[in-house]
């Protein structure tokens, strides 16, 4: 063959080339660029179910002692109301009446997370530590009234179902409900799931401030792929993944925000299904907020029968 290589025979070794890699790559779009939407695999939503448990305030004729309740310490974050674990009803145990946060905590990455430090999650440099006063501060009445909020009891509450939606934000993995943006919320002016519906809404208002919201999922962990869950809102909320506390934003307050990285909890082993069990409790006017955003791919538990339509 000749030391020059005709420019016909380059051009023809380029176009296989191209030939060569289109066949090994995702087809591209119209516009010859690359797939705007490199999640486009995944569903566009998550559809949940959760239960809602309605209750009186404790100004009310069978009101519930924690339902427009006002701490010995004011209005504010408190953690240590509840344990680590799950009871074996998989439902939050009672520690403290809480203790307050002055500070928040905060990961590598700026971002709040759970204020005390637990054996399960795991440190990295760049955390920073929370300020947390030293005695309680009564956020919570007693275990046996804490004891109520998530599970039915006749007379003190009713429940019924509640859907909520997660959608997927485009181009990403990131699964969002946020009551702001969400078509049943946005005309409420918050997470207002039960307004006019079982005790009715709370004395004076116009809208239901006395409820809790228990949702039950569960997931398959895949380790080093970046699984995150962040909460947004106001009142109580805790969750739990594998049994294990990850957020926990007690108290009444304002919207308050907590993440967790999956990667963090040493509990978890790769490729294996786990819980997510999110506990929130509204018990306190003017705002009731609510935002879920997550990158792990959650799917409906079995949920027990609800009270509404007996009591």
């Amino acid at each position: 063959m000749s030391s020059r290589t005709p420019v016909s025979f380059l051009r023809l070794s380029a176009l296989a080339a191209v030939a060569v890699a289109g066949a090994m790559t995702p087809a591209w779009g119209q516009s010859g660029g690359p797939p705007s939407d490199r999640y486009s695999y995944l569903p566009a939503t998550l559809n949940l179910t959760g239960i809602c448990r309605d209750f009186r305030w404790k100004t009310e004729s069978g009101g519930h002692v924690d339902f427009e309740h006002v701490p010995a310490g004011g209005y504010a974050h408190y953690t240590d109301i509840v344990k680590d674990d799950l009871d074996s009803d998989g439902k939050p145990q009672f520690l403290s009446a809480g203790r307050k946060v002055n500070t928040q905590a905060r990961d590598d990455q700026g971002r709040n997370r759970i204020p005390r430090s637990k054996p399960y999650i795991s440190a990295r440099t760049g955390d920073t530590a929370a300020s947390v006063s030293s005695s309680t501060g009564g956020a919570v009445a007693s275990a046996d009234s804490f004891r109520q909020w998530f599970r039915d009891v006749p007379g003190v509450n009713v429940s019924t179902q509640v859907p909520v939606t997660l959608v997927r934000r485009a181009g990403t993995n990131v699964y969002t409900f946020d009551d702001k943006n969400d078509a049943g919320y946005v005309n409420k002016g918050g997470f207002f799931p039960i307004n006019n519906q079982l005790y009715g809404n709370s004395p004076g208002q116009t809208k239901n401030f006395g409820f809790t919201f228990e949702l039950a999922t569960t997931f398959e962990y895949r380790r080093g792929t970046g699984q995150t869950f962040t909460f947004t809102g106001d009142d109580d909320v805790f969750v739990f993944i594998g049994g294990k506390l990850v957020v926990d934003i007690g108290g009444v307050h304002g919207a308050i925000s907590q993440t967790i990285e999956l990667d963090r909890l040493t509990h978890l082993q790769d490729g294996q299904t786990y819980d997510l069990k999110l506990f929130f409790a509204e018990r306190h006017t003017t705002q009731s907020n609510v935002r879920i955003d997550t990158t792990i791919t959650l799917r409906n538990a079995d949920l027990p029968a609800t009270t509404a339509i007996y009591d």
